[in-house]
């Protein structure tokens, strides 16, 4: 970015601090208030940004003495753009004005939802403990609690010497005002919604900003004036923009093709490897675009959303990165990864979805567009590259995913000598660094040093000191990043959200042993359903249209979702809140990965159910129920291989995509399904049993787990004990019990036979009044569920769960 891009860039961001100034107390129009702030308390002396500040309304800028060319108009009209409206009410004491108000949710209008919920005054925690979920109770802002963000603006603000534009300060702009604004309402107005933060209000008014700079530039547009202000209602209509997609194709196979001793660990790094890989394409594609990272709008789980200027150039741009990066994964993955983008011009009247149903149509064509490149992956060159790579020996393959090509000799862990690719070799080595470390710096090396990525350029694990280092005095410093700490200043690490909890002993024997009975791990994916539509069409609503659907709301959906998948999640593992299967606290999980929608995890069998519900639970409180989540769970033996595993998973988090609890053509989903496995219980009359079943969320929580798995737990006196003891609450009774639930519908006579079974648990004549009530109350309830096939179907799961609950350990 050039010097006066990045100035137009902050003064986009910093064109509405005056808010804050004015709702702390201070009674001067947030513009002003704004402009007076910057000028006299921080000391910033630049022109450009001042007047951007002073003059981003239309009635101050018709009456401002400026260059025509003046940064203040790109300023004006990117805010317009960006609140999607040219007509808001200025926050400077009119009536209608609230300064006190929270930021109400944007879930509120998602899906027609109809609640009125609102986020509790705060910033927000590196730590993720605090999970911000609306709430019904409208806790409203105080003066005071405005003069402590101003204070902390004014703390980090003068550390930054805008004197001498650097690119590095628009980071550190974007993570101090995520930090302190993500909470903060942008419009405060009783006319409209506040359901948009100040924080991403502010970054897409960047973002635009951005974009129209370089659109100017491109057509030789030097009277900014003309066109951005007196021509305006033109410019609405100019197709200046092209929002950008990016997907990344193999990411299944990349992570989970690999057959290891301590394969969970290298699972977790490969993951956590895409994610980075994702990260470094993104900035170096920004980079050549002369644009910052305000301009990414949505990231995660191998897919992006970026806004940027409708230029030739910047076609041209994309045409070459695209090669580039597919002709970088040739070399190194050979076919098993391939990046695919699409386009679609668009003005800020399509991006606002006028005319009616033009929003929807940038995400189709775009769609469109991904769609075709995926099914013409490669050149003739491409192919014959492919065709005449080097392969390898044909004696060997790497021990880990299997690849013929490029293999070094190495020791393993436990002493064995293996053969690896130079990939799996460097990641392994980096294992443990990409677990535990929080800084990663990207370096221009041709030493091989930590990981490749492309552009030349190599991943290296590093600590505070170290990176400060290089950031001052190596010539082969690129960028690094942080996990899950906001950085402010001019040497910062760009901070990602990342899901990376993991239980102290991450080897799947390990987790296996922690569980409570059995010895087991569970595996679950799941992700959020019809999370697509949502984007596109979630704020199209029955009551007044498309009145809600923008750029804006898309944005803030995205980056919500990413905050709870990518940072709260760590929070729901380290305070696991249910405890009717195993104990609440921190879980004995390892995430493999989290990204903008779903979530992969292994961990002790019990500590996964038990996850998966807190899990739904917290998600169905922070969306409001306006989305939900279908999951599959698998139980395994700890040797079983993960690859296999997650296939087999996936197939189950299938299953409860097509759930439909009225059995008809239209899938209700929020679903999970479970224990697509084949065990033999010890029984010979369960030998080789696979049980396949499906259930809505609630009704898995309250009628499985909270009715029939506490009934079983309550009449045979069990407790959740993490323990080694060798428990046998009635371990035959409940198979041959399982049995004859499975069958009664196949021959009748098992009916007479349950009864019979039960009979005989009855208490003798000399039992105490406790335990005849006890079984009477037991017994009444198993009569009923037998004659109800959900309620069979629901109690043949909590035998399972409460069979495995008793197994001996090992066993």
């Amino acid at each position: 970015m050039n010097d006066r891009q990045i100035k137009i860039v902050c003064s986009a961001l910093l064109h509405d601090i005056g808010k804050i100034v004015y709702r702390s107390g201070v009674k001067i129009n947030h513009s002003d208030g704004g402009y007076e702030f910057l000028k006299d308390e921080i000391g910033l002396n630049d022109r450009d940004i001042l007047d951007a500040v002073r003059y981003h309304h239309a009635v101050p800028l018709s009456k401002a003495t400026l260059d025509d060319d003046s940064v203040a108009y790109i300023t004006y009209i990117a805010d317009n753009i960006a609140s999607a409206s040219d007509h808001r009410e200025d926050e400077n004491g009119e009536p209608g004005v609230a300064i006190n108000t929270p930021l109400e949710s944007v879930f509120n209008l998602l899906n027609n939802n109809n609640q009125k919920l609102y986020y509790k005054p705060a910033m927000l925690d590196d730590s993720g403990d605090f999970i911000n979920c609306p709430s019904e109770q409208k806790e409203e802002f105080t003066s005071g609690y405005y003069s402590a963000v101003k204070e902390k603006f004014r703390n980090l603000l003068t550390t930054i010497d805008f004197s001498k534009p650097v690119e590095q300060y628009v980071n550190s702009l974007l993570e101090l005002f995520e930090g302190l604004c993500t909470y903060i309402p942008s419009s405060t107005s009783s006319k409209e919604v506040a359901d948009i933060s100040l924080f991403d209000h502010s970054k897409l008014t960047a973002a635009f900003a951005g974009c129209i700079y370089t659109y100017l530039k491109a057509n030789g547009i030097s009277d900014y004036k003309t066109e951005l202000f007196k021509n305006s209602e033109k410019f609405y209509d100019k197709k200046a923009f092209m929002l950008y997609s990016l997907d990344i194709s193999g990411i299944q196979k990349f992570i989970y093709t690999i057959n290891i001793q301590g394969a969970l660990k290298t699972l977790r790094a490969r993951s956590f490897y895409l994610e980075i890989f994702m990260e470094h394409i993104l900035d170096e594609l920004l980079d050549k675009l002369e644009l910052s990272r305000a301009n990414i709008i949505y990231t995660g789980g191998g897919h992006c959303y970026l806004i940027l200027a409708n230029t030739d150039e910047t076609k041209q741009t994309l045409d070459e990165f695209e090669k580039a990066v597919n002709g970088w994964l040739i070399d190194n993955f050979a076919t098993g990864l391939y990046v695919a983008g699409g386009y679609a011009e668009c003005s800020s009247n399509d991006i606002q979805n006028k005319p009616d149903g033009s929003y929807a149509e940038l995400f189709a064509e775009i769609s469109k567009n991904i769609s075709h490149k995926k099914l013409h992956r490669y050149s003739a060159s491409d192919i014959l590259k492919l065709n005449s790579s080097f392969s390898g020996d044909g004696k060997r393959e790497c021990k880990c995913c299997k690849s013929p090509s490029f293999l070094v000799k190495s020791i393993s862990d436990n002493g064995q000598e293996e053969y690896r690719c130079e990939f799996c070799n460097s990641l392994i080595k980096l294992s443990d660094d990409i677990l535990n470390k929080e800084f990663f710096a990207v370096l221009k090396t041709t030493q091989k040093a930590g990981i490749k990525l492309p552009f030349g350029c190599r991943l290296v694990a590093d600590d505070a000191n170290s990176l400060k280092q290089k950031m001052k005095d190596s010539c082969e410093y690129v960028r690094s990043y942080c996990k899950g700490k906001l950085n402010i200043g001019q040497d910062i690490s760009t901070h990602l959200w990342v899901g990376d909890y993991h239980a102290k002993n991450n080897q799947t024997d390990e987790l296996a042993k922690s569980s409570t009975g059995i010895s087991r791990i569970a595996v679950l994916r799941a992700d959020v359903d019809n999370l697509g539509h949502a984007f596109v069409s979630g704020f199209d609503r029955d009551d007044c249209g498309r009145k809600y659907v923008t750029l804006s709301r898309t944005a803030s959906l995205s980056r919500q979702l990413s905050l709870f998948f990518k940072h709260h999640i760590n929070s729901i593992l380290k305070n696991g809140i249910y405890g009717n299967i195993s104990k609440s606290g921190k879980r004995n999980i390892s995430i493999v990965y989290s990204g903008g929608d779903d979530v992969f995890v292994v961990g002790a069998w019990d500590d996964v159910i038990s996850f998966a519900v807190d899990l739904t639970d917290k998600f169905r409180e922070f969306t409001e129920g306006t989305l939900t989540v279908s999951a599959g769970i698998g139980i395994y033996d700890s040797s079983f291989p993960i690859s296999i595993c997650a296939q087999e998973v996936d197939k189950l988090e299938s299953m409860s995509k097509s759930y439909s609890k009225h059995n008809n053509d239209n899938p209700e989903k929020n679903a999970v399904t479970l224990f697509d496995t084949k065990d033999v219980f010890k029984s010979e009359l369960l030998s080789g049993i696979e049980l396949k079943q499906t259930y809505n969320w609630i009704d898995f929580k309250n009628k499985v787990i909270a009715e029939k798995l506490d009934t079983l737990k309550e009449f045979f006196g069990f407790k959740v004990e993490k323990d080694d003891s060798d428990n046998d609450y009635g371990a035959s009774f409940l198979y041959k019990l399982m049995f004859l639930l499975r069958n009664s519908d196949a021959d009748k006579i098992n009916y007479a036979r349950y009864v019979y079974l039960l009979s005989r648990m009855e208490p003798s004549k000399n039992s105490t009044a406790e335990a005849v009530s006890k079984y009477r109350k037991f017994s009444e309830k198993m009569y009923e569920w037998i004659k109800n096939p959900e309620d069979k179907k629901q109690l043949l799961t909590a035998i399972y769960i409460y069979a495995y609950l008793v197994r001996k350990r090992g066993n």
